[in-house]
Parts: C-alpha cells; structure tokens; sequence
C-alpha cells in the first residue's frame, strides 16, 4: 500500500476513513436549497453549513456519461474520451451507445486504489454505466436496475437483493435511485469500502421541478441515508453529472429545433448527419432531446457559412466548430462532429421530428446537455482546506477534494461502525 496513488497525472492520498463519492444525476444546487428551505433535508443542511460547499463546473455536454467518467478518472473527456451516451464512430461508420469499455481511453481511480490494495465498490443506478465504471476494477460494482443478476465472478458480489432488502425497483422510477443509496449504507455496513462511488438517476428530476413535493421527498430519502454514511464515520462528496432545465412553451409543448429537418431543407435530404448525443436505452422521459447535438458534414462541404445560418436560429446558444468545441470544451476531436451546436436554457435540439417519439412525455420536457446545466453542488460533510480561492472547482475534482483536501477526519474516526 503506498501514501499516495497517481491517476492521470494527479495524486490522490490514501484515505483515512472511507471516501464515499455520490453523483446525483440532474441535480442543481437549486433543488438541494430548495428541499433545505422546506426542511426535509436536515444533514445535507449540515453539510451546507458545517461542510464545504461549492458551485462546481460539470463536463460539457452536460450528459450522464461523460460527467460521470470524468468524476472517476478525474479527468476531462479529452483524456478519458467518453464525450457523450451516443456517437458516430468513424472507424465502423455507424451510430453507436458510448458505454463500452473499448471506449475508454483512460483509467479511473476505482481500479488505480482497488490495485493498490484498496477495497472498492461501486453502484450505479442503470446497467448502461457499470462497465464503464467497473472496467478492469477488481471490486464491487453492480447496477440497481440489473441487481437480481449479480454473480460473483461478474460483480464480486453476490445476492444483493437480500442484502439490500428492497425489491428490483423499476427503471423508471425514484425506487431505482433509493436502492443506490440503500446499497451504500449497506456496503458500508458489511464491507466498509475504502472507497465507494454511488451514481443515481435523474427520473424525478426530469419530472419534478426544485421544491415540489416529489423532488422534496427525493432529496429527503437521500437526506437519511446520507446521514447514515456519515454516522458511520465516511467523508462524503456529493456532485452531480448536470442540472436540469424546464425546456417548454407555456402551453407545455416542447420547445425543440428539429436539426436534421432543419439541414435536409436547406442542402437537400442525406446531405448532413445530426447526432445527439443524449441519446441512450432509456429515452421514456425526455425523448432523446436534449441541449447538444453535433453535426456531421461531407467533406465538400464547408462549416463556416452553415454555422453561421445554425447561429440565427432562434433559440441557439453557441455554435463552434470541431476544433473551436475540442479546445472549449476539453473534448476528444475524434469522437465529435465537424460541428458543435448548443441551444438555450428553455431550448432542446432534436433530429427529424418522424424519429422522436414524445408519447412518453406526460409532463413538460424538462432535459439537460447544455452551457445552462453546467454548474452543479460539490458539498462535502467535512471542512476542506488548501483549496485556493481563485481554483475553478469541476465536479471531477470531488475524489481530490474528498482525499487530498478533508481535515479533522481523526476526530470522526471514533463514530465509525
């Protein structure tokens, strides 16, 4: 066991007590307030005033898997080259779901500590992250939404059911995120992880807007099992991969610019190919719209005039091309398109209005991936130090500050279990 463990080109120290990492998926630093103002949320109020807490930057585009493999390498997507749930992939020449680990271009610190000796264990909420976050990590590591199919051999764990004592909750629903945290506390319980990483989903948040009674009573579940963690003397982190933004018309219609018609009427059909990135198995509550998408050009055609037509639009943010996105955002150039295009706060983007199947929207479409969900909480349940004022915080920072940055942890030694 060494004193320090390098991953990516950063140090992390070994920890004292269990570190345990949450990524709450869609969470603003608005719905933590919200739920504290209400009161529903005594420990993450705690936190917020006897922790640490910051507004943190996230990965653009503000999607699930890109931020989450940036938190676990503690890296951009440049590095770790996940840039998005969905991609052209140039090589095979087809649109492809991002969650294999051949994808991955970097390490995460999971496996770093988990070689050098660490006990390891990880839960995600859907299966569509687990091999992401569990590759080559020789630990724990399970889905909620999979949890009645673990085996040892495939997740070093086995009857997580039992152990858990809840039923295989749906996917589509705050059950899916509950079982996260109750594994948490579980695994805390039996195994004490050196390091735990818990990865919700963001069903209610797409649903539930800050201080309704349904987002309240899911930060108020989270609340006691948090408490729980911390009672058994951890250091907990908790950030988020994105925020969540309202993204209709006061009628409660979507407010989408539909790309590829867009394209087709302009350079003719199968000129162009619109990609969005948000795109993955569970498209139910937001249709697979989103506030990013990337354009594929052929080669004869030339950017700058067309991005100058796609900036007028109303209701586009920014558009950059290729190299500009790649620098801007610290994204891999390879796996993006030959244009970047990010619409506004109350705005989404789709492909042809034919491919989105809306009929699951049976509230307003509330969605992420742009500039406008890119800041998120990273609070901590202990005093930080040595963090330089003038330091942008990115919720990929949250393993170091968890790490390198707690102080008095020897004081809540005596609490654990």
């Amino acid at each position: 066991m060494n004193n320090t463990v390098n991953v990516n080109r950063r140090n992390y120290r070994w920890p004292d007590v269990p570190v345990v990492v949450v990524c709450v998926d869609g969470c603003g630093f608005d719905y933590l307030t919200a739920a504290v103002d209400a009161g529903v949320v005594p420990f993450i109020g705690s936190m917020l005033k006897d922790g640490s807490h910051f507004i943190a930057d996230s990965v653009v585009p503000t999607f699930t898997n890109p931020n989450n493999l940036s938190i676990v390498t503690g890296a951009p997507p440049a590095v770790h080259g996940i840039c998005g749930n969905y991609f052209f992939d140039p090589a095979s020449g087809e649109e492809v779901m991002m969650n294999d680990p051949k994808y991955l271009r970097a390490d995460t610190l999971l496996t770093a500590f988990a070689d050098a000796g660490a006990k390891v264990a990880v839960v995600t909420a859907k299966d569509k992250l687990r091999k992401l976050l569990g590759h080559k990590l020789r630990g724990i590591c399970y889905s909620a939404e999979k949890s009645d199919q673990v085996s040892m051999a495939e997740n070093g764990i086995d009857d997580v059911l039992a152990m858990v004592g809840l039923p295989l909750p749906s996917v589509y629903s705050a059950g899916l995120s509950e079982f996260v945290f109750a594994s948490g506390v579980r695994l805390m319980q039996r195994y004490r992880p050196d390091l735990m990483y818990l990865s919700t989903t963001d069903y209610v948040q797409h649903k539930a807007a800050p201080g309704t009674p349904d987002a309240n009573a899911f930060y108020q579940m989270m609340d006691g099992y948090l408490q729980q963690l911390d009672e058994m003397g951890a250091v907990i982190a908790l950030t988020a991969d994105h925020g969540m933004n309202a993204k209709h018309a006061q009628d409660g219609s979507p407010n989408v610019i539909y790309l590829q018609d867009v394209l087709d009427d302009w350079l003719g059909a199968d000129k162009t190919r619109v990609i969005l990135p948000i795109t993955d198995p569970y498209v139910v509550h937001h249709g697979a719209l989103g506030s990013y998408a990337t354009i594929h050009l052929p080669s004869c055609l030339h950017a700058q005039e067309l991005m100058t037509r796609l900036a007028s639009l109303p209701g586009v943010e920014i558009v950059l091309d290729r190299a500009e996105a790649a620098a801007r955002f610290e994204l891999p150039p390879d796996r993006i398109g030959d244009i970047v295009i990010i619409s506004q706060r109350d705005t989404v983007l789709g492909t042809a209005a034919t491919r989105h199947d809306l009929s699951g929207l049976d509230v307003p479409l509330r969605s992420h991936g742009g500039l406008s969900e890119q800041q998120v909480p990273l609070i901590l349940n202990r005093r930080v130090e040595g963090v330089a004022g003038n330091r942008r915080l990115r919720n990929f920072d949250a393993f170091d500050l968890a790490l390198n940055h707690v102080t008095a942890v020897a004081a809540k030694q005596e609490n654990a279990a």
